[in-house]
């Protein structure tokens, strides 16, 4: 199974973030990884002009209360523009990855679609952790990167006012 190459994804608009309240969901699960995954979300955020101070943060213990997560964050900011929602599950040898997958892919769309804010699935899912390592700032570049640059541009979409 080869992978894909994230590097050069990269946000490439001149809108203002200067304002935003963004929220960030990290898993305490898979530490090294979700580490990398929120590190790499951070310096796209605040290259876009996101203020340090206007990131909100929310450690929880897995992938699969990453949703809860967003829409505790989301309730407790009210001024968020969005969420991001950064975790790892790694395949096993049990149908467990399949459950939590679904699922953390599930209430992620449904807090989006219940807020009418943006939230992003940023959640790998490996087989191993190799594969995982090489999507948070390895060789395939940093999918807390492109989950980042998916919420900066569904921001802009939302605040753009058609001519």
């Amino acid at each position: 199974m080869s992978g894909h190459d994230l590097s050069h994804i990269q946000y490439k608009s001149d809108a203002s973030h200067v304002n935003d309240h963004i929220v960030v969901v990290v898993s305490k699960w898979n530490p090294q990884i979700t580490g990398a995954l929120y590190q790499g979300a951070l310096a796209v955020l605040q290259q876009a002009g996101v203020q340090p101070r206007h990131i909100h943060t929310y450690e929880e213990p897995g992938s699969f209360e990453l949703p809860m997560g967003a829409q505790i964050g989301l309730s407790q900011v009210p001024a968020a523009s969005g969420a991001l929602c950064l975790g790892c599950v790694i395949q096993g040898e049990t149908r467990h990855f399949e459950f939590i997958s679904q699922a953390v892919a599930q209430g992620v769309m449904r807090v989006g679609l219940d807020t009418q804010k943006p939230v992003i699935f940023g959640v790998l899912t490996p087989d191993n952790m190799q594969q995982a390592l090489d999507r948070a700032g390895g060789k395939y570049g940093n999918k807390g990167e492109e989950a980042a640059v998916a919420l900066l541009e569904m921001i802009d979409l939302m605040t753009h006012k058609p001519g």
